[in-house]
């Protein structure tokens, strides 16, 4: 991503900033659950401490920004944004399962999501989703997302985008 999205963000309850070496732990900690890992095409399972720093590792300026979500400094869930040349952003999160049902996700996504509209205004912002995650579903169906019929990028994917 750009100098302009390494930024902290704020919600009522969260707080996103973008993934430093020093979170590696935490991260490693939250995503090493074949419940998140398993399901996420690019996160081996188990989620190592050097998977976690290979992650963290790709927020440096080149396309991509993983955001952790900390809640009373523990971290919650990630968000990721990923460049897709000129045209396009795709948005992709995580919250841990001690986390999850709490409007988290919501809070988070949306978050990166409206600093991405500022930010980014002339680019469209997609998402992927299993169609069995519900969960996941509707949680960008909230932000606004609305599904396209086509297949995402990833097998077993549907493209969702904002209008």
């Amino acid at each position: 991503m750009t100098n302009r999205l390494a930024l902290r963000l704020r919600t009522d309850r969260l707080d996103l900033k973008p993934l430093v070496a020093e979170d590696a732990a935490a991260v490693q900690a939250l995503t090493d659950d074949r419940a998140i890992a398993g399901i996420i095409d690019f996160l081996p399972v188990p989620f190592t401490l050097a998977d976690a720093q290979r992650l963290i590792g790709r927020n440096d300026g080149t396309g991509e920004c993983f955001f952790g979500a900390w809640q009373d400094g523990k971290l919650t869930g990630v968000v990721g944004a990923h460049l897709h040349g000129a045209e396009r952003i795709e948005i992709g999160y995580w919250i841990g399962r001690a986390f999850q049902g709490e409007g988290l996700a919501t809070e988070a996504a949306g978050a990166v999501v409206a600093a991405l509209k500022r930010e980014f205004p002339g680019r469209r912002i997609i998402a992927e989703c299993r169609p069995e995650n519900l969960a996941s579903r509707r949680v960008l169906e909230k932000l606004g997302f609305r599904a396209t019929g086509e297949d995402g990028a990833r097998p077993g994917r549907r493209l969702l985008t904002l209008p």
